[in-house]
């Protein structure tokens, strides 16, 4: 079926077949732009050419070490150049790529450089204390810790390790990539954020990640040398595959530590920033800027936010500030984004709060997905009705692999075909998606579904709120009632019983929070508000 009568002399050959991968794209860039401007952090600056001589000698300098193909190097560096290099580096050797969260506790790093079986680790300066930690408490091989200095920031080196510039020194810029003989081999391990047992080691290979990238490019509507600045964690779903997608249009990563809103906006002013993604939080970053903060610039920024969904107010907000921000949704398991609210020209015409809300949606398949779609739970898509509520499941390309060591969890995620998110959405008439709620953050109160989502909207349009998060507290009437969590604008005042009556102005009496905390939100290191302390902080009250 779907075979031509006679294919003879028609096989895959060298001439017409070549393997996927995103390592090409580097490649490419530094053949056609070797001079181009590739990678700033501060004020220094590498040319494709120094980049991709840099990532070889990487790559050769870790074979020397004994890597081989297959076997896992790891990081503990924040948004830092090493990490970037590392994004091709590690790849170029055959080596797959875990890039390790830095706010991880000491037992957690642990486990996952014994369940990765990393064989070396690259670590900031600022992180060794972490690193050395960690493999103080593993049991079996420890990986071999690489110290990366960063001295312009307060981190000298050492002197207990080889360095990073040291190791890179030793290595071969001419060294011949290791290219996948096959586009299903592995090329990056991550662990998943969960906040509850041991988190999931997620499988990416090359053939996702390339798609991913030229997906996203058609998505964020880039044109050549972008120059993107890098605010979402580069070891959260790396980056959202950025670091491989930007060299595929000869663009410019500009590399930032710490993101303050003096950082964003120095850089939006001195570098030209024309693209970045970030949570909602850092959306609020700039909208909340101290005035001694903030610059001027003079060009359209392109925002592509997620991890949470952004309440209509924030956009509203941000837009007027030189930004045009579109909503993207994904998972560690999907390659980061893979769900974009896509902008039609019908909604030119919409009033200022409706554009708002229209962004607010989560969106429609990236053009690298096969599908995503809500399912029931008979595994039947949920009508389009704008209200039936159902599981966001994906298929597609840019599907993991699945779970490292742990076949019962992969065949429970991709249970009937999909991928199960977890993830509580309806769908609109038009049949864009948008998200209720995680399926845990849901508050069923008196028989009745609340989204939490939907009240945090609400509380984001008063004028005093900042930041909020809304969750069940325990109710012996109604079971569960809304609890709203509050972190007000600076020099702003309102109390509990304004808050309440602002939202119950404008949503039904059971979604009406019944009690207001004002407090500091715990926060994930990419933004996400962590709900699974603020529920049992619920709990507790």
């Amino acid at each position: 079926m779907g075979w031509l009568a006679d294919e003879t002399g028609l096989e895959r050959t060298a001439a017409n077949y070549v393997p996927l991968t995103p390592l090409s794209h580097l490649n490419r860039a530094a053949d056609i732009w070797p001079d181009h401007e590739a990678l700033v952090y501060g004020n220094r600056r590498w040319t494709y050419r120094q980049y991709h001589a840099r990532v070889s000698r990487l790559a050769s300098a870790l074979a020397a070490r004994g890597v081989r193909p297959g076997d896992v190097v790891a990081t503990l560096i924040p948004n830092l150049p090493a990490q970037v290099e590392a994004h091709f580096g590690v790849p170029a050797c055959g080596a797959v790529l875990n890039t390790i969260n830095i706010r991880l506790d000491v037992d957690t790093v642990a486990y996952i450089f014994g369940h990765g079986g990393a064989r070396v680790v690259l670590v900031d300066t600022a992180f060794l204390a972490l690193a050395e930690a960690a493999c103080g408490a593993m049991e079996g091989p420890r990986p071999e810790i690489i110290e990366v200095a960063d001295p312009g920031a307060g981190f000298p080196a050492t002197g207990r390790y080889t360095e990073y510039e040291d190791l890179l020194a030793g290595g071969d810029p001419a060294f011949a990539w290791r290219l996948p003989q096959d586009e299903w081999e592995s090329l990056a391990l991550n662990y998943t954020s969960g906040t509850t047992g041991r988190p999931k080691g997620v499988v990416y290979h090359h053939r996702g990640a390339t798609l991913s990238t030229y997906g996203q490019v058609v998505s964020w509507r880039m044109v050549l040398h972008p120059r993107y600045l890098t605010i979402v964690p580069l070891f959260h779903c790396n980056a959202w595959c950025h670091p491989w997608m930007i060299p595929l249009v000869a663009g410019t990563i500009v590399c930032c530590r710490d993101i303050t809103a003096k950082a964003l906006y120095d850089a939006f002013a001195d570098e030209g920033i024309t693209h970045f993604g970030g949570a909602p939080i850092v959306l609020n970053t700039i909208i909340h800027a101290r005035e001694q903060d903030r610059r001027a610039f003079s060009q359209v920024i392109e925002v592509f936010t997620a991890g949470a969904p952004p309440p209509a107010a924030t956009l509203a907000a941000i837009e007027p500030l030189g930004f045009n921000v579109t909503q993207v949704y994904g998972l560690t398991e999907t390659y980061g984004p893979d769900v974009e609210c896509v902008w039609q020209d019908r909604f030119d015409a919409l009033a200022p709060d409706d554009r708002a809300a229209v962004k607010a949606r989560t969106g429609v398949a990236m053009p690298f997905m096969e599908g995503v779609t809500v399912l029931d739970d008979t595994d039947r898509p949920v009508p389009r009705d704008g209200t039936t509520l159902g599981e966001i499941a994906h298929r597609g390309n840019g599907v993991m692999k699945g779970y490292y060591k742990n076949p019962t969890a992969t065949a429970e995620a991709f249970r009937g075909g999909w991928f199960r998110s977890g993830d509580i959405a309806f769908r609109h008439p038009d049949g864009y998606i948008k998200i209720a709620d995680r399926a845990k953050d849901i508050i069923i109160s008196g028989g009745e579904n609340v989204s939490s989502v939907e009240v945090e909207g609400a509380l984001m349009h008063h004028p005093a709120v900042a930041l909020c998060a809304v969750v069940a507290k325990p109710d012996a009437k109604w079971g569960e009632v809304p609890c709203a969590f509050v972190e007000l604008k600076e020099g702003a005042s309102a109390t509990e019983a304004d808050l309440i009556a602002h939202c119950r102005a404008r949503l039904a009496g059971f979604k009406t929070p019944k009690q207001v905390i004002f407090c500091d939100l715990p926060k994930t290191s990419t933004g996400k508000i962590q709900k699974f302390e603020l529920r049992a902080r619920a709990r507790a009250l």
